[in-house]
């Protein structure tokens, strides 16, 4: 795989945020904060920078990381702005997404110096807003490590240019297959996916595809391919893609061959899947997953 620094933790910047389902249930979410869940149950041991209100739903995002027993420095409280909500619609099983407009997350302040990480994870929908922007940036002038942009385009949040910028920072992408049309342009997605590597010097672009799978093309033409498990069952496909990235990373920083990643981002993607909500709140799953790894 590329190589990159290890023996440092990832930065994981962005959204936290309820997921509302129409059941009247809430679940915590929010890519970049289940990337960051993920990324602890596996190992890793993440900085998540991001911003919840000073209201009840912030101090339950906080007292949920502490008993996941996260580092919780990162994120800041926010008096003026109410903790993120995205109203939840399922159709067949598959999300569609009310996002609330002036989160606390929108408004992520740049905190002073920048700790040493192996890798820098964020999305596109915390960006929205230019304060987080500005958060953003202030990281990538006093941290040197290399960028893993997770791709979100959720209407009306996002514009070519902001995104296009991003991605020339970037080392790695992850698309899902309508994403990589929007970006790319049309056709075939391996053709595509090239096409956005020469467009923004991008190392790597790892593709989802939802019921078919997932593919990861490098710069040098490396093409590698997954398939979906289609006995698991679905309860619903919330947080699928954010468990896919997270072991993406952790593939990355533990230097594991691109098939084995992305064999383990399917299996991970797909156990989430059998379950409501992006992310297992308790550490079974992923006893049972990692587990199955060491024996493999």
């Amino acid at each position: 795989m590329t190589e990159t620094a290890t023996g440092r933790r990832p930065l994981v910047f962005g959204e936290v945020l309820f997921d509302c389902f129409p059941d009247g249930s809430r679940v915590l979410g929010g890519a970049p904060f289940n990337v960051a869940w993920h990324l602890h149950a596996l190992g890793h041991e993440p900085l998540l920078v991001s911003r919840v209100g000073a209201d009840d739903a912030g101090g339950e995002v906080l007292r949920a990381m502490r008993d996941w027993q996260m580092d919780v420095s990162g994120v800041q409280r926010d008096p003026n702005h109410p903790t993120g909500c995205v109203v939840v619609t399922l159709e067949g099983g598959q999300p569609s997404y009310e996002i609330l407009p002036d989160q606390a997350y929108d408004h992520v302040a740049p905190a002073a110096g920048a700790p040493p990480v192996a890798l820098v994870y964020h999305g596109t929908l915390a960006l929205r807003q230019r304060d987080s922007r500005r958060a953003l940036d202030h990281i990538f002038a006093h941290c040197g490590a290399p960028v893993f942009v997770d791709v979100n385009l959720r209407d009306p949040w996002w514009n070519e240019g902001s995104v296009g910028e991003l991605l020339d920072m970037a080392r790695w992408c992850k698309v899902n297959d309508h994403e990589l049309a929007t970006l790319a342009g049309p056709g075939e997605p391996v053709a595509a996916a090239r096409r956005l590597i020469a467009d923004h010097d991008l190392a790597q672009v790892f593709v989802t595809l939802g019921a078919a799978g997932a593919f990861s093309l490098t710069a040098d033409g490396l093409l590698a391919n997954v398939a979906p498990d289609r006995r698991a069952p679905v309860v619903d496909a919330v947080g699928a893609g954010d468990a896919f990235a997270a072991v993406l990373i952790a593939g990355l920083l533990d230097g594991w061959p691109l098939p084995l990643t992305l064999d383990r981002a399917q299996q991970l993607a797909t156990a989430v899947c059998g379950q409501r909500g992006a992310v297992p709140t308790g550490p079974d799953l992923y006893r049972s997953l990692l587990s199955r790894w060491r024996e493999a």
